[in-house]
């Protein structure tokens, strides 16, 4: 990119965000329609999760959960100041940004398990288990519209396109 910008998400990290953004759409439309697609696109989305975690732990620094993961006072201070209109930027993930997606990883798991066990002998036919699962799913559709408005709010507001940064990895300084 030109000096302006600064390499902020790896390779890993954006693969990782459409790829699950791939698995979890796959898995949705055809969840109805086609049980096979949507059994293995749940198993990737579960696998690209665990790869997430991994990379968590051992990927580049604005990938690193030691980077971004605030304490709760953290993540306190920074909603306050942000509904006061004073939110800083962040090169990496917000705070706000960074509890969305600790939720949406737990959301991944808490769908994948629970379609997974609706396939077992135990799960199989459990109308507590599935209304689980849909729950999840519909909650998770609510969490990924906040996640896709506040990238555009915060976009706007700090005058950077966050969107195509996950697709090229640079933000500006």
């Amino acid at each position: 990119m030109d000096r302006d910008s600064v390499k902020v998400w790896d390779l890993g990290v954006r693969l990782f965000h459409w790829c699950l953004v791939a698995a979890f759409a796959t898995a949705y439309l055809t969840a109805d329609d086609a049980e096979a697609a949507h059994r293995w696109a749940g198993y990737a989305a579960l696998a690209l999760v665990a790869c997430r975690v991994v990379w968590g732990f051992v990927g580049s620094r604005h990938a690193r959960f030691t980077d971004f993961v605030p304490s709760p006072r953290a993540f306190a201070r920074y909603v306050a100041r942000l509904l006061r209109g004073r939110g800083p930027r962040h090169r990496g993930h917000n705070p706000a940004a960074a509890v969305m997606i600790l939720f949406l990883l737990a959301a991944m798991v808490a769908i994948g398990a629970t379609g997974w066990l609706m396939a077992t002998d135990w799960g199989w036919g459990s109308d507590a288990l599935e209304t689980l699962h849909e729950g999840t799913v519909e909650l998770t559709l609510v969490a990924i519209a906040v996640h896709v408005a506040a990238a555009i709010v915060e976009s706007v507001r700090h005058r950077e396109n966050l969107v195509l940064s996950m697709l090229t990895g640079y933000k500006r300084r």
